[in-house]
């Protein structure tokens, strides 16, 4: 199988780790959605990423419905996200928290990089950048220990941290350091693990 996209996008790394996480083998196909929009679409039809695409050719498309694939294929003992009872519920919930922050983020960032400055509203870019602040301060607060669920790393964590490193490099003014220890913490502690090093976002 094959997973198409760029790290560059949060939603693109998540499914990569996750799939380094699980030992699960892929390739990868680098496409953009600036400037592979046609071959994105052979994929999928709103030509967004990520997609991955089974031996067989079926293609799965959104990084929850390839995350819930990957956990069937992996088995619940190795699954990121336990697949019953209160941790599931919890680790369903911080995955939400962090989804919607980084879409948040990413709103902001094209309204910040893709609008011209003269059409920026302004409004709209400080409501975003509340709701992200919003939801890093929620992930902060969750967080009690080394892990967001039990003792071991789940979807969560693994989502929470991708989640963290795009807003760094996209808006590094809504995490100011210090702000956000226990975040700072969790993300730089995966980020020096294998699964993360070998999803590291591309450079251009």
């Amino acid at each position: 199988m094959f997973l198409v996209g760029r790290y560059l996008s949060p939603f693109v790394r998540r499914v990569g780790v996750s799939l380094n996480e699980l030992g699960l083998p892929f390739e990868r196909k680098i496409l953009s959605t600036v400037s592979d929009r046609a071959a994105i679409e052979a994929y999928n039809p709103l030509a967004r990423v990520p997609a991955l695409i089974l031996d067989d050719g079926e293609a799965l498309i959104d990084s929850a419905a390839i995350l819930d694939y990957l956990d069937e294929l992996a088995g619940p003992a190795k699954a990121l996200t336990p697949a019953k009872g209160p941790e599931r519920r919890r680790v369903q919930k911080i995955v939400a928290i962090a989804l919607g922050t980084i879409e948040k983020a990413v709103g902001a960032a094209y309204e910040i990089n893709r609008r011209p400055a003269e059409k920026v509203h302004q409004p709209w870019l400080d409501q975003l950048l509340a709701q992200t602040a919003g939801g890093l301060a929620a992930l902060e607060a969750a967080l009690a220990g080394s892990w967001y669920v039990g003792n071991r790393l789940t979807q969560a964590d693994i989502t929470v941290a991708v989640g963290h490193g795009f807003i760094a490099r996209s808006q590094p003014t809504v995490l100011p350091p210090g702000r956000y220890k226990k975040l700072d913490q969790l993300t730089t502690r995966l980020e020096a693990t294998a699964s993360f090093k070998a999803a590291q976002p591309e450079t251009v």
